[in-house]
């Protein structure tokens, strides 16, 4: 019998919002939820990102990442948390239109380190907030590229989820879906031989609502656009059988020669009479299912045209080995860094009116964060402190890596 007291999983529960009366009790078997076919069609969609995850993940880190999906499968919480170190990074990635529902990836504590190493540049990082914000920022590009990649393989433009949020926490306290939950399995093969596992969590009615979309959408491709019937067959209601059309003969027409395709209760196009004198064929246009060279290519009732989608290349830079190789080169070089406090503008007679005492306001509010430059571009946020009688600035935000290249280009 219990004596009343809290266990140090509820108690990291409560602290962490988790419902803690779920712990120490039952749970289902494990992935009973969840088919195998949605776990294949969840699967084959992811399969086909990691190719551009592994080129976003390179060109952000600046080592060469190569990601590969390993398993997909369906556990519970008790069976997760049994395969993941004591401390983990949760990063919540929910998804809140499209396919709503619960998402979020698990990192090792020594995966998201390592990540956040290669992002700053920096050995031996700590994960503080700083460093649980590049976290956030890889996990978004991750989020990012899988939408993009769905809203175009099920037609569902209206997919959108919630700004990544990185957590350093106890694994216990991870706030994973209830019930049975997908969970998928990468490996992150790093250049210097090192290999990190990250996880990704989709509760069942997310899997269950993207499996349908895609088996909606694999339908619809297999079945493809039908090609029409030929114009004469039964199956376009007879063209060439009277009775099928509800008798469109006309009056007084008679058929003189075979249409190629296309005859009209009885009268062929290519040599109708008219109470029966010869029309003749049409001057200048071959005969109805003929298609000589050079007349368009169009045919009434050749085969249908095999339309396919256009592909287009990656808009994602791809960069070279060369590229990657030749940095350390230029390790070195000093650049120029800058704290720029904030910034006015003055008419000509106003500045040559000033003189000492003269206060100029700034465009920056009081304790706004101030600008950290380096060769005048923009890369992160800080604040102003002093240190041993000297200004200085403790960053409080790295500015975006795909901005920070947007503007250096």
């Amino acid at each position: 019998m219990s004596d009343g007291a809290l266990s140090q999983d509820e108690i990291d529960a409560l602290l962490a919002g988790v419902d803690s009366s779920s712990l120490g009790m039952p749970t289902p078997s494990s992935g009973g939820g969840i088919s195998d076919q949605s776990k294949t069609l969840l699967q084959e969609y992811l399969v086909s990102t990691v190719q551009t995850q592994s080129s976003n993940l390179s060109m952000m880190t600046g080592t060469n990442v190569i990601m590969q999906l390993t398993q997909v499968d369906g556990v519970n919480r008790e069976t997760f948390l049994q395969k993941v170190p004591d401390m983990v990074v949760a990063v919540k990635a929910d998804f809140t239109s499209g396919f709503p529902g619960e998402h979020l990836f698990v990192l090792s504590e020594e995966g998201a380190k390592k990540i956040a190493s290669l992002m700053n540049k920096e050995e031996n990082i700590e994960l503080d907030d700083m460093a649980l914000s590049v976290i956030s920022e890889i996990i978004s590009q991750l989020t990012g590229t899988q939408i993009t990649a769905l809203s175009e393989k099920t037609g569902n433009k209206s997919i959108a989820s919630t700004s990544p949020e990185a957590t350093y926490v106890p694994k216990a306290v991870v706030a994973l879906p209830n019930g049975d939950f997908a969970r998928v399995t990468y490996q992150l093969s790093l250049g210097d031989g090192t290999t990190l596992p990250i996880w990704e969590i989709y509760g069942a009615s997310v899997v269950q609502d993207i499996a349908s979309a895609l088996s909606g959408t694999s339908a619809a491709k297999a079945s493809g656009p039908q090609p029409m019937a030929g114009m004469g067959s039964p199956a376009m209601g007879g063209f060439g059988s009277g009775p099928a059309m509800g008798g469109m003969g006309m009056p007084g027409m008679q058929a003189q020669q075979p249409m190629g395709g296309m005859a009209m209760g009885g009268a062929a196009m290519a040599g109708m009479s008219l109470g029966g004198a010869p029309m003749g064929g049409m001057a200048g246009y071959p005969p109805m299912g003929q298609n000589p060279a050079g007349f368009g290519g169009y045919s009434m009732g050749g085969p249908a045209t095999n339309v396919q989608p256009v592909q287009f290349p990656s808009l994602v830079p791809q960069p070279s080995s060369a590229e990657q190789g030749n940095i350390g080169l230029i390790m070195d070089v000093y650049m120029e860094m800058t704290v720029e406090l904030g910034r006015t503008k003055k008419l000509i007679k106003e500045i040559l009116g000033m003189g000492e005492g003269t206060i100029i306001e700034l465009d920056k509010l009081a304790g706004e964060p101030v600008d950290i430059l380096v060769n005048h571009k923009l890369i992160a946020k800080g604040e102003v402190v002093v240190i041993d009688e000297n200004f200085g600035v403790r960053v409080t935000e790295i500015v975006s890596p795909m901005e920070r290249m947007s503007d250096m280009g």
